[in-house]
């Protein structure tokens, strides 16, 4: 099958304008371009944990296996009690998790029963504990009880033969739970998505080192790492390549054969990505795109293909908060969907009470670090201060974007504003 041309897709959407493109456009745009991973293995369920399966998870039992009590208390018959007044029963034996009751209930008895014991033949309904008393060698039980009460029946969790998780699902705590819980050892999953990642630009020095005048610190691979390894992916750290065309041609080619997606930071700016754009032009299909959006502006999306490699390759701006902010609005669900992800994976947006009023210019969408928290038991956000693209402190001082719609203008204080937490964000 011929891969599509990005250029050709994205030109056929409404909208689409790669000097003022609205931000829901462009997540629009990469989705249409992007063909999940097809790689799987097989691998041990605990193994599986953060993983995405690659197959349908179908009982081969019932969960539970059979019917069983709910509750600490007393299996008896329904129609043995009395609904409108007490009814004192003959205790017939115990039965506990792991072993059961090894007789039938008769007319007029009960058993004592733990939590998880199998329901003993003929019995229908638990009564608690709390609620019973000890008379004459006899249980006594109130009025009011209901048929079935207390029980759980077999299947009722999971029911043998009927999918409980669909291929493209995730694998997180609860659902390797579940998978144990029918006894499955070993699951198939999708391979790990491949991404490598660089820096570029000749004013970056290592952490480590002393800083020459002129340079900074090279911190964009840092937050990178922490981002990625959050969903994770199998990483390649590509370091700093220099401004020079050679370089970034032998960088794109090394990581285009050994990576998935490509995740580069810097050179996309106006005036400073030239010779880049010859240089994807001639290894692939790459567009430069201007967002509608703050922070983050200027971003690169297309496909490297060498020959003997193909990847995916975001080109995102060099600021150290637009790179934050155009990896989680745009490349986080990117690489969850070629993950094989195939639930839903969208940020959710809350809205709460903006604590002070702030400026927004209509025709773009911001996202504003800021700190969502509880005043007198209501929640209020409010900015965590300079929103330069390059106070990183701010966006440490953060839990949230603060989302400001494209549409929207000022924002007064006490207005509903849209927010986007930033913890779990994988």
């Amino acid at each position: 099958m011929t891969t599509p041309s990005i250029r050709q897709v994205v030109s056929c959407m409404d909208g689409y304008d790669p000097d003022a493109l609205r931000v829901d456009k462009a997540c629009e745009a990469i989705r249409q371009c992007l063909v999940p991973i097809s790689g799987i293995e097989r691998v041990a369920t605990r193994s599986a944990l953060g993983r995405v399966l690659a197959e349908d998870i179908v009982p081969a039992i019932d969960v539970p296996a059979h019917d069983n009590s709910a509750m600490d208390g007393y299996a008896v018959r329904a129609a043995d009690l009395d609904a409108g007044a007490e009814t004192a029963l003959k205790e017939a034996g115990t039965a506990l998790a792991g072993r059961k009751f090894a007789g039938a209930l008769g007319p007029g008895e009960c058993v004592r029963v733990m939590t998880g014991a199998v329901m003993p033949a003929g019995a229908d309904t638990v009564v608690i504990q709390e609620v019973v008393r000890s008379e004459n060698g006899r249980v006594v039980f109130p009025a009011g009880q209901k048929k079935g009460q207390n029980v759980r029946y077999a299947g009722e969790d999971l029911k043998t033969g009927v999918p409980v998780l669909r291929a493209g699902h995730a694998v997180r705590p609860a659902e390797l739970g579940l998978i144990a819980s029918l006894g499955i050892a070993e699951v198939m999953v999708k391979r790990r998505l491949r991404v490598a990642f660089f820096s570029t630009g000749d004013e970056l020095a290592s952490i480590g080192t002393p800083l020459p005048e002129g340079h900074v610190y090279d911190s964009n691979r840092y937050t990178l790492y922490g981002m990625l390894q959050r969903l994770g992916v199998e990483m390649l750290d590509m370091g700093v390549v220099r401004d020079d065309p050679a370089l970034l041609e032998a960088a794109l080619r090394t990581a285009a054969s050994n990576a998935d997606v490509i995740i580069t930071s810097g050179g996309v700016s106006v005036g400073e990505a030239d010779f880049i754009k010859g240089m994807m032009a001639k290894l692939g299909e790459v567009l430069f795109w201007k967002i509608a959006m703050r922070p983050g502006r200027p971003m690169a999306f297309g496909r490297i293909d060498t020959g003997e490699g193909s990847a995916y390759l975001f080109g995102l701006p060099g600021n150290p908060v637009a790179v934050m902010v155009t990896f989680y609005q745009f490349v986080r669900g990117a690489l969850l969907h070629l993950s094989g992800r195939t639930d839903d994976t969208a940020l959710p947006l809350l809205r709460v009470p903006c604590a002070a009023a702030v400026r927004k210019v209509r025709g773009r969408t911001e996202y504003q670090r800021a700190l969502l928290y509880v005043e007198a038991g209501a929640w209020k956000v409010r900015l965590t201060g300079q929103q330069g693209s390059g106070v990183l402190r701010s966006m440490s001082e953060a839990n949230c974007f603060m989302v400001l719609e494209h549409d929207r203008g000022d924002v007064a204080a006490g207005d509903l504003v849209s927010v986007q937490l930033m913890e779990g964000l994988a």
